[in-house]
């Protein structure tokens, strides 16, 4: 459950315009999930994220449509790439993501319904994965 008071980062209005954006994404991420579609998704200037690739075509299909709450296997998100046959080369896009949670890669999953593995270790994969299960679910 979140706090009371949910604070990110104190001086908010002190920060570059793109870390505001980012820290009121992550603030609504954790503490009102059902705004944070209503907010613009923070610029990305990661090189990964710049130069015309796979991993970045999978990125993007990821952030695009595997909404809150919702999970894919890695075939599956292949599949929504163009590559159905890149199931593998889609975990090696997960594990070069530069910005996990705001490219929420804890929503990629294995065939077999695992959570499989995670940058932030399998604890936090399925903390995330829950949060964004009962947070649906308060909205349903």
């Amino acid at each position: 459950e979140p706090s009371v008071a949910c604070e990110v980062c104190e001086g908010a209005e002190e920060m570059p315009e793109p870390l505001q954006q980012c820290t009121a994404w992550l603030r609504a991420y954790f503490c009102e999930p059902a705004t944070t579609g209503t907010l613009p998704v923070p610029a990305f200037h990661h090189p990964l994220l710049q130069r015309d690739s796979f991993t970045r075509q999978v990125l993007w299909t990821l952030l695009k449509d595997v909404k809150f709450g919702e999970a894919v296997s890695y075939k599956q998100l292949a599949d929504l790439a163009g590559n159905s046959r890149a199931a593998r080369a889609v975990g090696g896009a997960m594990r070069s993501n530069p910005i996990p949670i705001l490219i929420p890669c804890h929503r990629v999953i294995r065939s077999s319904g695992e959570s499989g593995n995670y940058g932030g270790g399998q604890l936090m994969k399925e903390w995330l994965l829950a949060h964004e299960k009962l947070q649906k679910e308060k909205l349903a």
